[in-house]
């Protein structure tokens, strides 16, 4: 019975080294800093370096902080620029936490910092604003600019035609620098600030979008009206040409034509010559043929020329057989 308890209060000693060894012991690695802390009062200064470390069990504990660089992103805010144009403007910032015994005394954590960030990022990012004109906020550099419809309609003509005298990059140095004069008292170090959007206010992009509408529908009738006269182009081309194509093919008609007429004539003449009276009487017939109909009546007088076979009957019998009417 002894040797049982002994060993049990040996198995309970081993276990309450083992918590305390287990409480007593953190690790650091390469990305984190630790404050240890002692009913929330800091002792002693960061631990930085990587391994494992040793504190008071139980009374003492640990506090982790990022080492590396972190991202900050701003919420987009209404400034007014020096030339009264009302824009969203949005930032961003790198940061790290330089002084993990300052940063946890003055914010506690990332979220105190980000809060700390916002107001002083946020607050130099509208007195830079408010000193200078949207052009500078928009470019970088006086290189040519490429005015398009679409960049008329978001900014005059004197504000496409302005040079700019510092431009967005050092407009963003001059927030880094004033931000980063106030952010060590914190602990912390700001490495970069951009200024992520730049944007109307909704007013004022409502009318840009009208104006844009515009544009577009005004572009859209030019072209149609373009496209309207290249039509009516085609059109009186395809008429002209058909004209034309018409009149040579008539042109060419009545050349055939003429020189049909022509040979038929020759033909004729010779016929006629050959002999005169068989050529005069096969016209008349002819002229017979096409002159009356089944139905026709016609009133002639005796020495008509036209009757002039049919009385002549003597005549024709002795030529030609008189004809059948």
């Amino acid at each position: 019975m002894k040797k049982q308890t002994k060993t049990i209060l040996i198995i309970g000693a081993a276990l309450a080294a083992l918590i305390v060894l287990g409480d007593s012991a953190y690790i650091v690695n390469e990305t984190n800093q630790v404050i240890i802390t002692q009913f929330g009062e800091p002792r002693g200064g960061a631990v930085t370096k990587a391994g494992v470390h040793f504190k008071t069990p139980f009374i003492q504990k640990t506090n982790y902080f990022e080492k590396r660089w972190l991202e900050w992103e701003g919420a987009a805010n209404q400034i007014p620029t020096k030339d009264k144009k009302y824009i969203w403007i949005e930032t961003y910032c790198r940061w790290r936490i330089s002084d993990p015994l300052r940063f946890f005394q003055r914010v506690q954590d990332e979220r105190g910092a980000h809060s700390r960030i916002d107001d002083i990022v946020d607050g130099e990012t509208r007195n830079a604003v408010a000193n200078y004109d949207l052009i500078e906020l928009v470019r970088s550099s006086n290189r040519a600019f490429e005015q398009s419809e679409e960049s008329a309609l978001f900014l005059d003509a004197a504000t496409l035609a302005a040079k700019i005298q510092l431009g967005r990059e050092k407009i963003a140095k001059i927030i880094l620098e004033k931000a980063d004069k106030i952010t060590p008292e914190f602990g912390v170090e700001i490495k970069d600030v951009q200024i992520k959007r730049v944007n109307y206010v909704d007013e004022v992009q409502k009318k840009v979008f009208e104006r844009m509408i515009a544009e577009r529908q005004r572009i859209a009738s030019k072209y149609r009206s373009e496209g309207d006269g290249k039509s009516a182009s085609i059109r009186g081309q395809k008429e002209r040409e058909l004209k034309r194509i018409q009149s040579e093919a008539y042109r060419k008609a009545q050349e055939v034509m003429g020189k049909a007429d022509a040979e038929a004539t020759r033909i004729y003449a010779q016929a006629y010559n050959l002999d005169p009276e068989l050529y005069q009487f096969l016209k008349t017939l002819e002229s017979y043929r096409t002159s009356f109909a089944k139905d026709t009546w016609l009133l002639l007088s005796t020495d008509s020329e036209v009757l002039r076979y049919l009385k002549s009957s003597g005549r024709c019998n002795r030529t030609h057989a008189a004809p059948r009417m």
